[in-house]
């Protein structure tokens, strides 16, 4: 089971706003990833629930005009590009021209 404190404070702040749809499917979409943890690895499914938590995070801070929710986006945006930074291909040093 993949374990991301920033989701379950997500799940916490939908089940305040009354966003239980929302809850529904950031749950499954939890769930449907974990299973694919054996196939991808659990840095790689983190960085994926986290996208769609950050996603979900988008369209709350325009419904809401709540600093949590801000906070929570931020929260969940560094520790996404964090963890993607990883999955990047390193850069191919170019060589340079002697003139």
């Amino acid at each position: 089971m993949v374990e991301i404190p920033e989701v379950e404070e997500l799940k916490a702040l939908l089940k305040e706003l009354g966003e239980e749809g929302l809850l529904e499917r950031l749950e499954s979409f939890v769930i449907m990833n974990e299973g694919l943890e054996s196939k991808r690895g659990e840095d790689f499914i983190k960085v994926s629930i986290l996208g769609f938590a950050e996603g979900l995070l988008t369209v709350l801070k325009e419904k809401y005009d709540e600093p949590r929710v801000k906070e929570l986006y931020e929260k969940i945006k560094a520790k996404r590009a964090e963890l993607d930074e990883q999955f990047r291909k390193p850069r191919i040093p170019y060589l340079e021209e002697e003139g």
